[in-house]
């Protein structure tokens, strides 16, 4: 196990000529990692280099580590204590912004893998194997709402069974309420992984962007699958009745800086990672149970920045008789009414007078 790496990074100083005397008190941050370091009330002189008080690395995280490993943390309580700020520019009552990036380089520290399954254990039993053949510790969360349950066990498992029928967004919903990671990555139960599923790849572009919540990567057997959201109120919609939502399939925007496989976009569908806490703020509407895919970047747009990225890829397992069992196809080929619900509350809940597809 290797140590996290540390990078601070200066953003453009702000003016406050009030600087209250409580902003000046010092306060450390004691977050979900190991370090140590002020959060506020570190004061400096300007145009000169000051050391920042109180970088530690907490002994108490290093417990898992390796024994080895225990030998360095003085060497590296003593480098952090090192560790000085420059202010370029001269100006009284200044704070400048400094943002501190805590780097873990174990994929199952920053990464929950999670779906949802109903009647489907079958497929469900293929995804876990693949996903222990390239990531063994990588916890895996499973909302379960079949009628028939089986258990489903293992080391870093945790299955949830909920009411049967209970529906797709409100497994995830249960399914994402319980991550405690930065990022989760979404799956379905049907899915397989493979040698081009790297999901540390993935993290690499959220950690190099931090503004970004959701990044999609590509399923071969459709391809990428992403779309972008166009609202306005100019042609046919109005203030009073509503504007008009486009949903344009393969819309897409600028690319990412130093990432030219991966592109802007709006919305993406069943394989993408995302920003644990971004995607709890937006959350699943539990009132769309059978057909809901593009609703929850909808209810997003304007909240969630999108990527797609064409580099990382899953594989799709093949269909079997727990497909074309009665009782699965009941709930996953629902009838027409569900579809017309869905608008309804499109419409009523995002005051919409027209939503088209294209």
């Amino acid at each position: 196990t290797s140590l996290p790496t540390l990078s601070l990074s200066l953003s453009v100083p702000f003016q406050d000529p009030m600087v209250s005397a409580e902003l000046s008190r010092l306060l450390f941050a004691w977050p979900n990692s190991p370090l140590q370091y002020p959060i506020q009330g570190y004061i400096v002189q300007p145009l000169t280099s000051t050391l920042i008080p109180g970088m530690v690395y907490t002994l108490s995280y290093l417990l898992t580590l390796k024994l080895e490993l225990l030998i360095n943390l003085v060497t590296l309580n003593n480098l952090l204590a090192k560790v000085s700020y420059t202010s370029t520019d001269y100006h009284i009552n200044t704070g400048d912004l400094v943002f501190v990036c805590f780097c873990l380089s174990d994929i199952s520290s920053q990464v929950t893998i999670t779906t949802k399954t109903f009647q489907r254990y079958r497929h469900l039993r293929v995804l876990l194997d693949s996903i222990r053949q390239f990531y063994s510790n990588v916890k895996i969360i499973i909302a379960d709402d079949s009628f028939e349950t089986e258990l489903i066990t293992g080391e870093n498992i945790q299955h949830y069974i909920m009411p049967p029928a209970q529906g797709w967004f409100a497994g995830r919903n249960l399914a994402v309420s319980q991550v405690t990671t930065k990022y989760f990555l979404w799956v379905d139960d049907d899915f397989m992984f493979s040698e081009k599923t790297k999901i540390e790849n993935l993290v690499e572009v959220m950690e190099a962007m931090p503004e970004l919540d959701v990044v999609r990567m590509k399923w071969p057997l459709f391809g990428l699958i992403y779309f972008c959201l166009l609202y306005g109120i100019q042609v046919e919609g109005d203030e009073i009745e509503g504007g008009c939502l486009y949903r344009k399939s393969g819309g897409k925007f600028q690319t990412l800086p130093g990432y030219p496989q991966c592109s802007m976009t709006n919305g993406v569908v069943n394989f993408f990672l995302a920003r644990t806490d971004a995607v709890q703020r937006v959350g699943f509407d539990p009132k769309l149970q059978r057909t809901a895919h593009s609703e929850f970047f909808m209810d997003g747009l304007g909240t969630l920045l999108v990527a797609t990225c064409g580099d990382v890829s899953i594989d799709h397992q093949l269909t079997t008789s727990e497909n074309k069992s009665p009782l699965y196809n009941k709930f996953r080929y629902p009838g027409q009414g569900d579809v017309e619900f869905k608008l309804k509350l499109h419409f009523y809940k995002n005051h919409l007078k027209c939503i088209k597809y294209g």
